[in-house]
C-alpha cells in the first residue's frame, strides 16, 4: 500500500534539512528519507579522520533536529529506485511512497575517474564511515610502523586532489606526524613519514587567487607537505601511486580527494545528466521535462540568474534548500516559482595550525594566515547544525590549538582484513 505525503525529500545533507526544517516550519506533511539517521557535517570529516573533534561534533539525529515539526517524518531505509513521473519513491525494503512533490538531494559520491586501482585501494572522504575508516588505516599504520622499530620507512601518506578538501586533509595529517605523532609513538616513526598531495593541475586551490594559492603553498610546505603537482594520477596501488609522466610515489594510504559525481540513485532516475553525472536544474530548482520534482545539493548543477555555474559548497546548498522550500510552498499554494537567488558568501581553506585563506563575497575580499583563520572557525561554527555540536567542536579545537594533543579516539575495526 502506498504512503502518502504532501513533499519526499530523499537525503538529508545540507540541502534536504533545509529544505524539511523550512517546509516543517510551515506545517506541510513532508517525509525525510535517508539511509543514516543523522545528519553529518561533511566539510569536517578530515579532522574526524585526524582525531581533532570527534564524530559526536559532526553529527545529529534527524529526529533531534525535526522534533519541534510536528509534519515532518523521517525514515530510515535505502532508497532503491524513485519514479520521477509518478513521484514515488520505493525503499529497498520494498515500501513505497507517493508525495505531490519529490526532491531530490541525495548526495554524491566519489569519482575516480576510471582509474585503475582507486575504487578499490584508496579512502575517500565523504562520509563519517570514510572519515571512520581513514582514521583507522592512519592508526594501524602508525602501529606497524612503531612495531617495526627504527627499520620501518614510516607511513606515507598520498592525498589525490589539490581542492580545499585535499588541502585541508593534506595539511591535517602533516601537521599530525610533525607535531602529534612525537607525543604518542616514537620520534623515528614521525621523522620516517611523510604526506605527499598530488594532482593533475598546476597548482592547489584552482578557484583561489594567485596571492592565495601561493600563501597555501607556501604553508603546506612549511607544515611539512610535499606537492607534485602537473600530473594526473594513472593508478593507486596497494603499496604506492603511478603517474603520467612516469613516476611513482610508495604509500600505505591513499586519500582520494579527486572530486565527486551524482550517486547511482540520480543516475537511474531518467533525468538527463551533465557535468558529473549531475542534473542540470532549471534556474528555480526544477528538474527539466519534469512536473514537482526538485534536484538539489551535490545532485544538481546550479546556476545563478547570470547563467553562472554555481560551486558545490555547503552553504550553496544550504541556501538551495530553503529557497526551494519556497518554491514548494507557492506550488502547493498556487503561486509563481521563483529563480534561486544565490548569496555568494565565497571560498575558504584551512592549511594548517592559524593558516587559512579566504575569499570573501562576489567581490572576492582576499585574507590570509590568523585572520583567514578566525573567519574559517566562525563559519563552521555557525554551519554546525547543533548548540552542542558546536560548543564542543570549539573546546577541541583550543584543546589542540594550545596542547596538540588527540582526546578523541578513532573507533574501528581491523583495516582491510
Amino acid at each position: 500500500m502506498e504512503k502518502t505525503f504532501e513533499v519526499i525529500v530523499v537525503g538529508g545533507g545540507f540541502a534536504g534539512v533545509a529544505a524539511v526544517r523550512a517546509l516543517g516550519r510551515a506545517g506541510v506533511e513532508v517525509l525525510l528519507i535517508d539511509q543514516n539517521n543523522y545528519h553529518q557535517f561533511q566539510p569536517l570529516l578530515y579532522q574526524v579522520a585526524t582525531a581533532q573533534i570527534g564524530v559526536s561534533d559532526v553529527t545529529r539525529t534527524f529526529r533531534g533536529m525535526f522534533q519541534r515539526y510536528r509534519s515532518a517524518t523521517v525514515l530510515t531505509a535505502r532508497v532503491a529506485a524513485v519514479d520521477v513521473q509518478a513521484h514515488t519513491v520505493t525503499t529497498s525494503d520494498g515500501d513505497t511512497f507517493h508525495a505531490q512533490i519529490l526532491v531530490l538531494a541525495a548526495g554524491a559520491e566519489a569519482n575516480y575517474f576510471n582509474t585503475p586501482g582507486a575504487e578499490e585501494n584508496a579512502y575517500p572522504l565523504y562520509s563519517v564511515t570514510d572519515a571512520v575508516r581513514l582514521g583507522n588505516a592512519l592508526v594501524h599504520a602508525l602501529d606497524a610502523a612503531q612495531r617495526q622499530g627504527s627499520g620501518s620507512g614510516g607511513v606515507h601518506v598520498v592525498v589525490v586532489g589539490g581542492g580545499p578538501t585535499g588541502v585541508e586533509t593534506a595539511g591535517a595529517i602533516a601537521e599530525n606526524f610533525k607535531y602529534v605523532v612525537p607525543k604518542y609513538f616514537s620520534n623515528d616513526v614521525a621523522a620516517r613519514s611523510s604526506v605527499h598531495l598530488v594532482d593533475m593541475v598546476p597548482s592547489v586551490l584552482t578557484p583561489f587567487s594567485d596571492r592565495n594559492k601561493a600563501y597555501a603553498t607556501r604553508r603546506l610546505r612549511q607544515a611539512g607537505v610535499r606537492l607534485k603537482m602537473g600530473s594526473g594520477v594513472t593508478e593507486v596501488r596497494r603499496d604506492g601511486v603511478d603517474f603520467a609522466d612516469g613516476a611513482s610515489l610508495p604509500s600505505q594510504i591513499v586519500v582520494w580527494a579527486g572530486g565527486l559525481k551524482a550517486g547511482t540513485l540520480i543516475a537511474q532516475s531518467g533525468l538527463p545528466q551533465g557535468r558529473g553525472g549531475r542534473i542540470d536544474v532549471n534556474p528555480d530548482l526544477t528538474a527539466p521535462g519534469t512536473t514537482g520534482v526538485y534536484v538539489l545539493g551535490d545532485a544538481a548543477n546550479m546556476t545563478d540568474s547570470r547563467g553562472e555555474k554555481l560551486p558545490q559548497l555547503g552553504s550553496c546548498a544550504q541556501q538551495a534548500g530553503k529557497w526551494a522550500a519556497r518554491n514548494i510552498l507557492a506550488d502547493l499554494k498556487g503561486g509563481r516559482r521563483k529563480p534561486f537567488a544565490y548569496l555568494d558568501k565565497g571560498y575558504m581553506a584551512m592549511i594548517g595550525r592559524g593558516a587559512a585563506v579566504a575569499e570573501i563575497g562576489r567581490k572576492r575580499w582576499q585574507i590570509q594566515g590568523p585572520l583567514a583563520f578566525l573567519a574559517w572557525l566562525a563559519v563552521h561554527v555557525v554551519l554546525l547544525s547543533g548548540k552542542r555540536q558546536r560548543v564542543s567542536a570549539l573546546i577541541s579545537w583550543a584543546d589542540d590549538y594550545l596542547t596538540h594533543s588527540r582526546s578523541h579516539v578513532v573507533l574501528g575495526g581491523p583495516d582491510r582484513g
